[in-house]
């Protein structure tokens, strides 16, 4: 079968949740578009109950969609459901695991579930992938929370999926085994997968994804390469720690919305695009201040992530 452009292509997708125990129904998704470019790391991001969760379990076959088109490298789900199933590897929320089984045995079962026969199977291939080789033979229950969760990612790659679709990968898990995954994911891009990843630390989003849709409500109000995105917002804030405590804040930065922080500090938000740095040291000096330090700080993915769930 040829390569298809898109490793996910996803077309005016809806779902609607049936009322249930007298709880109304749920209109989930309202008519999502998605195109995942094939070999990027693509970040899915948005509040709870946004509609990433349903969209991923779609994908996976444990949520019947209630209308829309999905691909998955190529394949229609409702035409070619097997197809489409290995095509992806999905890494859950949750861990679950068999606590009496080496993560070598897993790997081995998952794979006999996926149909890989014995001589295809990768199992210590896989496990170098995750930094678990070392633990190929031991008991689950002895692992990490973090090992768990590497051994979830491993899971999802014994039928070499060329698409790994991430479900908030580092939920609760330190900042050292954090940046431990964003190896692994990145190591795993290098190699050609293509990445889906849904995830609350904007910071997580911002340091690995190429692309970036904000979904919220069930619609999509965003979908752009991360640059273009972080360019949305065009403030920086600057902050003059002065030579002596402030009385007052100069007229010429107060018309521009200066605001004191301490006794000593000046903080403002400012567009590069209308303000100058210098205009401003010129107002400082004219109001016989000296300027013992400045720092600047740009604009990330959080401000843009509030800016837009608040009025998308």
């Amino acid at each position: 079968m040829t390569q298809p452009d898109y490793a996910i292509e996803i077309k005016d997708l809806r779902k609607t949740y049936r009322p249930s125990r007298g709880q109304p129904g749920k209109e989930a998704l309202k008519g999502v578009d998605l195109s995942i470019r094939k070999g990027s790391i693509f970040g899915l991001l948005g509040p709870n109950g946004a509609g990433k969760s349903t969209i991923i379990n779609i994908m996976a076959g444990l949520v019947v969609k209630t209308s829309g088109q999905v691909r998955i490298w190529g394949r229609d789900i409702d035409t070619d459901s097997r197809g489409a199933k290995a095509a992806i590897g999905v890494v859950p929320q949750e861990i679950n695991y068999d606590p009496f089984f080496t993560p070598r045995a897993l790997l081995d079962l998952q794979a006999g579930l996926y149909g890989v026969p014995k001589k295809e199977r990768r199992s210590m291939e896989i496990l170098e992938t995750v930094g678990l080789a070392d633990k190929a033979e031991a008991y689950t229950r002895s692992l990490s929370g973090g090992m768990r969760r590497r051994l979830m990612v491993a899971k999802a790659m014994v039928h070499s999926p060329p698409i790994l679709v991430l479900d908030e990968p580092t939920a609760g898990v330190d900042v050292d085994l954090r940046r431990q995954l964003w190896d692994n994911v990145r190591a795993l891009n290098a190699q050609g997968v293509t990445i889906l990843l849904t995830t609350h630390y904007l910071e997580e989003a911002e340091s690995l994804c190429d692309e970036i849709a904000i979904i919220n409500e069930g619609r999509v109000i965003v979908c752009e390469d991360k640059e273009t995105l972080l360019s949305r917002l065009d403030n920086k804030e600057i902050h003059f720690r002065l030579d002596r405590p402030v009385e007052a804040v100069p007229e010429g930065l107060a018309a521009l919305g200066a605001k004191r922080e301490g006794r000593r500090t000046l903080v403002l938000s400012y567009s590069p695009a209308e303000q100058t740095v210098g205009s401003m040291i010129e107002a400082l000096q004219g109001a016989g201040y000296g300027i013992a330090d400045i720092s600047t700080a740009e604009s990330d993915l959080e401000d843009v992530f509030l800016q837009l769930t608040r009025h998308g």
